[in-house]
């Protein structure tokens, strides 16, 4: 299974958030949208860096100041992506190896196109597990 058909099954809305944004801001995206991470991009193309909710609690830690700080002092720079055309498999591994949890999907150009998330890819590789068994199943029972 590629990237992109995980994609035409839940979709490829992505919600970015710009990084001169306060955290206050951002938790408030993430708690409106449910999202464990959103894309910092100031065009909504181009992938400048991601936040988390794993981020956000790190710097809790401080104390509660920074949910006035900005979005960029918090982000994460170093980004893992991947395109429409790798494999699930693909993307599991580097989620493991990584120990990530959220990788924007740009297309060829470069630009945003989707977000996967290891619930994404669980859910995916689950529906291809049923599909094997209900096929076994089937031959078996012939």
């Amino acid at each position: 299974m590629h990237i992109s058909q995980v994609l035409a099954a839940k979709g490829s809305a992505v919600i970015v958030i710009g990084r001169e944004a306060t955290v206050r801001e951002l938790v408030a995206l993430l708690e409106k949208h449910n999202l464990g991470a959103v894309v910092v991009s100031s065009d909504g193309k181009q992938v400048e860096g991601i936040v988390s909710e794993r981020d956000v609690v790190r710097q809790l830690a401080a104390g509660p100041h920074i949910l006035d700080s900005t979005v960029e002092e918090i982000m994460s720079t170093e980004v893992h992506t991947c395109t429409p055309k790798d494999s699930v498999n693909m993307l599991m591994s580097m989620m493991t190896e990584q120990r990530v949890r959220h990788i924007p999907v740009l297309d060829d150009d470069g630009a945003l196109c989707g977000i996967v998330s290891i619930g994404d890819v669980v859910k995916s590789r689950i529906g291809e597990l049923e599909f094997e068994r209900d096929q076994l199943e089937g031959y078996v029972s012939r």
